[in-house]
């Protein structure tokens, strides 16, 4: 049995896969899994949680050899409209649920779910169901292609949450321009002002 644990977004000059494997969206999330290639042969996936395989994308086994990710063909809904602010409505919905979707010129594409074809057509869209690939949008912070539902958002929260602990963090160290304008005790010089100043402000009147 092949193994990898290695993902690339390039070959190695002068190289070539060796085998191709198609996956359908839900499996190009799994990081660990059996699949099978293109010749029958099976392939032990084991990478790191959170990788998401997007087509094109090369995995290496452990004695070198390269396979071809490709998208397979997968129970989907296509999503058109008579006009453009109805399919931004449907968009708007879709992305409410946190649900992935596939954005095209003036489709979208999402896997089939009788809930959301209801909801979809009670917002008057058109729904055609076919069987083809599925590449859904990333997400808002990137780093490759990944669910849009809790687990996502989760992570996509949690990196953007990241990003503003360090810039919190490198604002912090830096040295900070201060006034002395702090309350004083009755007699004491203002600190921003030279003593002849100081000197010529009236004594304070107590009653």
């Amino acid at each position: 049995m092949l193994r990898t644990n290695t993902v690339l977004n390039v070959a190695p000059p002068g190289a070539a896969p060796a085998y191709v494997v198609k996956l359908a969206y839900d499996e190009r999330r799994k990081p660990r899994q059996l699949v099978t290639l293109d010749t029958g042969a099976e392939l032990a996936i084991l990478l790191p949680r959170g990788t998401v395989l997007r087509p094109g994308t090369l995995l290496q086994t452990d004695d070198g050899r390269l396979i071809r990710v490709e998208a397979a063909p997968q129970a989907v809904l296509v999503v058109t409209a008579p006009d453009h602010l109805t399919l931004t409505r449907a968009a708007y919905h879709l992305g409410n649920r946190h649900t992935p979707v596939e954005v095209g010129p003036d489709y979208l594409r999402l896997e089939a779910d009788p809930v959301l074809r209801d909801m979809l057509v009670g917002l008057g869209t058109r729904i055609e169901e076919r069987n083809e690939p599925f590449e859904p949008e990333t997400g808002a912070y990137g780093g490759g292609h990944r669910h849009g539902g809790e687990e996502t958002f989760a992570e996509d929260y949690a990196l953007a949450q990241r990003l503003y602990d360090e810039h919190a963090q490198a604002a912090s160290s830096m040295p900070l321009h201060t006034h002395a304008h702090t309350h004083h005790a009755h007699g004491q010089a203002h600190l921003d002002e030279p003593p002849s100043a100081a000197s010529s402000r009236p004594p304070p009147r107590h009653p």
